[in-house]
């Protein structure tokens, strides 16, 4: 790559030498004195013509983002840049779901001593895993007479995990197992919450005497507490489809966003009262994330969730049932629109196999708005979309029947009533006939 004259120095050549021919042909003086300052500038850039290739680098504060965060995107041109290079702009190719500061992503910097940085502000809007494309930038010399365009060596790849909302959720999980989480049990056992005190028994810890009611009563008591126990939390996501419009995290979401934000915001809450949470894509044979606790699992967690693709190759309901085996006393959180039968008949196996299995209603609630007619379907189509709404109405009472409760996604307390109402049956002494 070579330094080129730019249209400026072409035409400084161009007019100077017009009108110095006109001035000898025609003896003309004026002539003269309009051509020689132009004939001066075109001498002056090209005997100021840079010689080397100015090296670009580029980096990012930060490769991992969270939706609405924000970093900076630099191009560095390191020191022993060429002196008659008198200005560098660099314009950064426009990317899907990223924001630019300033809004037209290209930003220019003169040359002086030393390094040369532009810097351009890029905000993440929406979830996944993208590329920076390569900038372009050019150098040009003194008087805009010579320019040369410099590509950098690779793009810079940024993972977008998503949105973590502040969600929380009552302590009542139905049927905990283990001993290493946040959930008080119904029995009583080593934990920190205070259950009582009652008289020693053989087998007592002598840590756990009261010497206070001991001392008052005479026999010796001990402060006996309910165990800590965990659960196992089994999160699906449905990415069989994408319903709805997606705007990023300013505007409106899809089924798929909605699903993927919830996946993240609950795998947090769980993980961080030290429940074993695993995630299930329906969309992918391969992906998905074993149980497993703390804060590296969540960014497994995260990781995965960004590769969410309604593209993906979907699973039938007989392979979901084969890859995925759930225990039976696991809480299982089904994140769909509900609208995919494959989805709704593995829902019913987990209900038969014992699993407590609570469905997240992603279907964004503007759908009717979203989903507007094309126009050569404007009589049939929002017909059909009415009768599907309706078997989907139907669907979802027979998953009630069978004690399957729905609730659309609202983030924090969307699952307080359903948990406490799951909590309360599975302690519910059982009835054998």
């Amino acid at each position: 790559m070579r330094w080129h004259p730019t249209h400026a120095q072409i035409r400084a050549i161009c007019v100077a030498a017009v009108l110095l021919a006109v001035a000898v042909l025609f003896r003309r003086p004026d002539a003269a004195v309009f051509g020689l300052p132009l004939a001066f500038l075109a001498g002056w850039g090209r005997f100021f013509r840079p010689r080397e290739r100015p090296e670009v680098h580029t980096e990012l504060d930060a490769d991992v983002l969270f939706e609405g965060q924000a970093t900076t995107y630099r191009l560095r041109v390191p020191d022993g840049v060429d002196p008659d290079i008198d200005l560098i702009v660099a314009a950064l190719p426009r990317t899907a779901w990223f924001q630019y500061d300033p809004p037209q992503a290209s930003i220019a910097e003169p040359v002086s001593n030393g390094e040369v940085t532009l810097e351009v502000g890029v905000r993440s809007k929406r979830w996944g895993l993208r590329s920076l494309e390569r900038p372009t930038v050019t150098a040009t010399s003194a008087v805009g007479a010579y320019r040369i365009q410099v590509t950098s060596v690779e793009s810079q790849a940024v993972t977008t995990l998503p949105l973590r909302e502040g969600f929380e959720a009552v302590d009542a999980v139905p049927r905990p197992a283990g001993l290493v989480g946040l959930h008080r049990s119904r029995r009583p056992g080593e934990g920190t919450e205070l259950a009582g005190v009652r008289p020693f028994r053989t087998g007592d810890r002598l840590r756990r005497i009261n010497w206070a009611v001991s001392a008052r009563t005479r026999e010796l008591h001990v402060t006996s507490t309910w165990s800590d126990r965990d659960t196992e939390v089994v999160i699906m996501v449905d990415t069989g489809g994408e319903i709805g419009v997606s705007e990023g995290i300013d505007g409106r979401s899809s089924s798929l966003d909605t699903a993927v934000r919830a996946a993240a915001a609950v795998a947090e809450h769980y993980l961080r009262n030290g429940d074993r949470v695993r995630l299930i894509d329906t969309g992918s044979l391969f992906r998905g994330v074993r149980s497993g606790s703390g804060r590296a699992h969540l960014r497994r967690i995260l990781d995965t969730l960004v590769h969410a693709d309604r593209r993906g190759r979907q699973q039938d309901e007989e392979q979901l049932a084969r890859r995925n085996r759930v225990r039976s006393d696991s809480l299982v959180l089904v994140l769909s629109p509900l609208l995919r039968p494959v989805m709704l008949g593995y829902i019913v196996t987990l209900v038969h196999s014992g699993c407590t299995v609570i469905a997240i209603d992603t279907l964004p609630p503007d759908i009717t708005s979203i989903l507007e007619p094309e126009a050569h379907d404007v009589r049939s189509w929002p017909l059909a979309w009415r009768l599907r709404l309706l078997e989907r109405r139907r669907d979802l009472d027979r998953l009630s029947d069978l004690g399957v409760p729905t609730v659309p996604w609202r983030g924090s307390g969307t699952l307080d009533e359903v948990l406490r109402d799951a909590a309360r049956l599975s302690a519910a002494p059982r009835i054998r006939s």
